[in-house]
């Protein structure tokens, strides 16, 4: 590690911190104010590796994903009204998503660092929102991966209920990961105008 990749480490561990403080306060009905923040994880990996290369990146995300690490540790330990902050399951989940996320990430980003400079950022953080988001929702609540801990009740999150509100039919926890992955997509989007402009300044030259 040298000192120019210290920024985005320090960027990477303060995102993964602030989001897991968030995570605990809801905004609206169907999000947390984590939903915002975690996103910008993407942003900072694809910064470093278009600024410094995929072996940057990675240590970006493996960084992150000690911090995040330490958080749930420090969550499980955190008794709230009906147990632990941070059960087994929301524990593996985050864990596996991010880190699968981010590093499918850094070598989509990779694969298509030769086309215009926004295609490798917004390719790259599309398909790494869309596997984190379905890994974590899944692992964390769906009924069928109970086993994993039988302990934690999470019948709450599979209530049956119109998705978003609207439309059909579906367990609480699919529209929890829809409006989640709703906004990543969002965010993907509006997050290309700071990686161009970070991205310029750190490079001095058009990307």
């Amino acid at each position: 590690m040298t000192r120019a990749h210290l920024p985005g480490i320090l960027a990477m561990a303060a995102i993964v911190v602030a989001s897991n403080i968030l995570v605990q306060f809801l905004f609206g009905q169907w999000l947390t104010w984590g939903a915002f923040t975690y996103p910008l994880a993407f942003l900072v990996t694809d910064v470093m590796n278009r600024v410094y290369g995929v072996a940057a990146a990675r240590r970006v995300v493996f960084a992150g994903f000690a911090v995040g690490v330490a958080c749930s540790l420090i969550g499980t330990q955190i008794m709230g009204e009906f147990g632990p902050l941070v059960t087994l399951r929301i524990a593996v989940g985050s864990g596996l998503a991010f880190l699968t996320a981010q590093l499918l990430d850094v070598a989509v980003f990779d694969r298509l660092r030769g086309g215009r400079w926004w295609r490798a950022p917004l390719v790259s953080t599309l398909i790494g929102s869309t596997v984190d988001t379905a890994l974590f929702f899944t692992i964390a609540f769906s009924a069928r991966l109970a086993p994993l801990e039988p302990a934690n009740d999470v019948s709450w999150a599979n209530e049956a209920l119109p998705l978003l509100g609207l439309g059909p039919v579906v367990p609480l926890w699919v529209s929890l990961a829809t409006a989640d992955w709703l906004v990543k997509l969002s965010l993907a989007l509006i997050a290309l105008v700071p990686f161009r402009i970070i991205v310029k300044r750190l490079t001095a030259q058009p990307v």
